[in-house]
């Protein structure tokens, strides 16, 4: 019998959850546990509309405030959770204060890393919370020199909204191409060519060595040697997830909070959704940590599922993972789990002329698509992956009806 759930995390998979579960006709106690002292907000605009200053921070609440009330929260912002006690049912606040519970959901996300061994110099930025971004802003408002470490989706999107400021930026990668983790070369090196033309100064293959400055950052050392002149950094080169606080719990952990197919979290009546939660995705027979605003809103719902359902009538977890990001003028589209070493087809377009479908096979299987400024077909090729259709027979589908409106 669930009489008080808790949900610590109060971001997008955290509000999801406490909506799920109200509409699923939960009716008992729900306390939603935040680390940040805001309403739950919406965090893809922080790197884009945000820095630009086309967007103001009231306009990116995830719910109205009416629909907020309406959940009948207990809600405990500014309260980050220390310790989680399995034994006594409790998670143990920072402040000192205990809270039972019957349910829990752990949705606590992920903090960005930060570069080693370097020197805590003002100027030198992450970019993940909505202040994180505000400070940002406020610093680009003086026409800075802008250098971005990482050419991921974060570090391209504050790149590319750097640019669109008339700021003078670098963009540094480790790898050969920028998503060069995720995507073949052929794709990395139009992505490199979209930020090229904008006038940004992409370097790829280089390592920071360290940053020049005396209490404020002054530049970038590369390992070659090289100095790049910098008034802002912002380092943007992945996360990891936040599980510190439930280190010692008995919870499994590694790289997230280790589920199962039904996202149940190694002790009864404990979940996981979101940036935090690791899982067996069983449509591609491999475990997954998604960090997505799709996936956080799909799998809230889910795990609210589970939590209620029990452990008997739990259901698998096995959703088509989607990503979007905006560069400039350009929508980048990702479904599935897309590797650079995949079989790649170009579809419905070029390269050349920057939009396009990609369609990646692995095994004789069709397991990606990734679309730049082609968002009709992406939706039907996630479809097809969902299904499970043979790579060869999406390709040759998709060349016939080519060949057929031509």
């Amino acid at each position: 019998m669930l009489e008080r759930v808790v949900i610590v995390g109060a971001s997008l998979a955290g509000l999801r959850c406490a909506e799920a579960l109200r509409r699923l006709g939960y009716a008992g106690r729900l306390a939603l546990v935040g680390a940040e002292h805001r309403i739950p907000y919406d965090r893809p605009p922080l790197s884009k509309e945000v820095l630009r200053g086309a967007r103001d921070e009231q306009s990116l609440a995830l719910a109205r405030p009416e629909a907020f009330a309406a959940l009948a929260l207990d809600l405990r912002l500014g309260c980050a959770a220390a310790s989680l006690d399995l034994a006594a049912r409790a998670v143990l606040l920072e402040g000192g204060e205990s809270l039972r519970f019957d349910g829990l959901v752990i949705a606590t996300g992920a903090s960005p890393r930060r570069l080693p061994a370097t020197l805590p110099l003002a100027g030198i930025h992450v970019l993940r919370t909505l202040d994180d971004s505000l400070r940002l802003r406020g610093e680009l408002e003086r026409g800075p020199r802008v250098v971005v470490v990482g050419a991921g989706f974060i570090g391209a999107e504050v790149a590319a909204s750097c640019r669109e400021r008339g700021l003078e930026v670098t963009l540094l990668e480790t790898l050969p191409v920028p998503l060069g983790a995720a995507v073949p070369v052929a794709i990395g090196e139009t992505l490199a060519a979209i930020h090229r033309d904008a006038g940004v100064t992409l370097r790829c293959g280089v390592r920071v060595a360290g940053f020049a400055g005396g209490a404020r950052v002054e530049g970038v050392h590369l390992d070659d040697g090289l100095l790049i002149p910098a008034d802002v950094v912002v380092v943007g080169i992945g996360v990891t997830p936040e599980t510190r606080w439930l280190e010692g719990s008995g919870l499994p952990l590694g790289d997230g909070v280790l589920c199962d197919e039904t996202l149940a979290a190694g002790a009864p009546g404990v979940v996981a959704a979101g940036d935090v939660a690791r899982w067996p995705n069983p449509l591609f027979g491999e475990s997954m940590r998604v960090e997505h605003w799709t996936n956080a809103v799909e799998q809230a719902g889910a795990a609210a599922e589970r939590l209620l359902a029990g452990p008997a009538a739990g259901k698998p977890f096995a959703p088509v993972p989607f990503v979007w990001s905006d560069q400039y003028d350009r929508k980048i589209q990702m479904a599935g789990r897309v590797g650079p070493h995949d079989d790649m087809r170009i579809l419905h377009g070029s390269l050349a002329e920057r939009r396009f479908v990609a369609l990646f096979g692995r095994a004789e299987r069709l397991v990606g698509v990734l679309a730049m400024n082609r968002p009709r077909q992406l939706v039907g090729y996630r479809k097809q992956i969902r299904e499970g259709r043979r790579f060869a027979d999406a390709v040759a589908e998709a060349e016939g009806a080519s060949a057929t409106a031509s």
